[in-house]
């Protein structure tokens, strides 16, 4: 049956603005998860005048699609998914600059706005587009920014928990709340000496606790796995300036108003886009999931119950099926007479 029009009813009385739901692909048509997988293989490419390091899934020949880690995540963010995904993509998951193990751009540069200019570039040098586009967080954030820039290189886009603005002052949404103290210029000395204090597991442990809905259910080797990033990245001179620049970065964004904001962003993005949102997020409200899809020219939503902030990595199965759902649609063509995605199979709420 037909979605009524935002805003309008068959009775002519007003209605609020309709939120779509996500279109699903068939579990069975996505090969098992293999949660003993190592991180995919990883090295440094140079394209467009931009050097990063990515890590490729090798996949179906001909789609590609591109993955954007949150802030201080990085490539290995996207190792279930992109796994799951794999039959019907190439996976191309990258490490924004100054993360993970790619160099910072130069002069640097740290908001998502330079970030999302950074990855069009490599794309473009690359010859990859248009791509199947997906952001968690800040990765989010950059993703959508890229997509309202360079429309000719996203042929859809996924938004994970995207850092839209969320101006909350409660430092529960930080894995330590000495961190916020740590960064005030100045003020921050004793806060940053403690927080040096802190062992790489338990700062491993501390971001699950935050990313997740249900932290007992990261695997040990992911934990393992984490850990041995946090000792990598300590040993980077410029890890704590990405990490600084790319919080106010972001955190700057949120107060731009008018046509400069992300909302307005969102509305000049013209892809099909899915919008994905664990109903436990700590780090950006639920709440804002229907405003960002119906911010969306052509988006729906997938809420996951009992999830957080980091989907992909807590319930890598429900995102894969949305996003391949969405893949499938739009490779087959299936359009509403509004151009949008045709509702195949539409959920509200998926148990993960």
């Amino acid at each position: 049956m037909p979605e009524p029009a935002a805003g309008s009813a068959s009775d002519g009385a007003v209605r609020p603005p309709v939120t779509r739901s996500a279109v699903l692909a068939p579990r069975q048509t996505l090969p098992p998860l293999d949660l003993a997988r190592r991180p995919w293989p990883g090295r440094e490419i140079t394209a467009g005048g931009v050097t990063l390091h990515v890590r490729e899934t090798p996949g179906a020949a001909g789609a590609r699609a591109v993955y954007v880690h949150g802030l201080s995540g990085s490539a290995t963010n996207w190792t279930d998914l992109a796994g799951l995904l794999a039959p019907r993509a190439h996976g191309v998951a990258v490490d924004l600059p100054g993360f993970g193990l790619s160099r910072p751009l130069e002069p640097r540069r740290w908001t998502p706005a330079a970030n999302a200019d950074a990855l069009a570039a490599f794309l473009h040098g690359a010859g990859d587009g248009p791509v199947h586009l997906l952001g968690n967080s800040l990765g989010g954030a950059v993703a959508l920014l890229l997509a309202a820039r360079h429309p000719d290189l996203v042929r859809t886009l996924t938004l994970i928990s995207p850092a839209v603005p969320d101006l909350r002052p409660d430092p529960r949404r930080m894995s330590d709340p000495r961190i916020v103290l740590a960064l005030v210029p100045g003020l921050g000395r004793r806060a940053r000496r403690a927080l040096a204090q802190v062992g790489p597991r338990e700062r491993a442990e501390q971001v699950v606790a935050l990313c997740f809905g249900d932290p007992s259910v990261a695997p040990e080797h992911r934990l393992v796995e984490a850990t041995e990033e946090i000792v990598a990245r300590g040993r980077l001179e410029w890890a704590g300036e990405a990490f600084t620049g790319a919080t106010f970065g972001m955190i700057a964004g949120w107060f731009r108003p008018g046509a400069a904001s992300l909302w307005s962003a969102l509305r000049a993005v013209t892809a099909p886009t899915l919008v994905v949102w664990g109903d436990r997020d700590r780090l950006v409200a639920p709440r804002h999931a229907a405003r960002t899809v119906r911010s969306l020219r052509d988006g729906r939503l997938l809420m996951l119950p009992g999830v957080g902030h980091v989907a992909q990595i807590e319930a890598p199965e429900a995102v894969a099926c949305a996003v391949a759902g969405m893949w499938d649609a739009v490779e087959a063509g299936h359009r509403s007479r509004d151009g949008k995605m045709d509702a195949v199979t539409r959920v509200d709420n998926v148990e993960s």
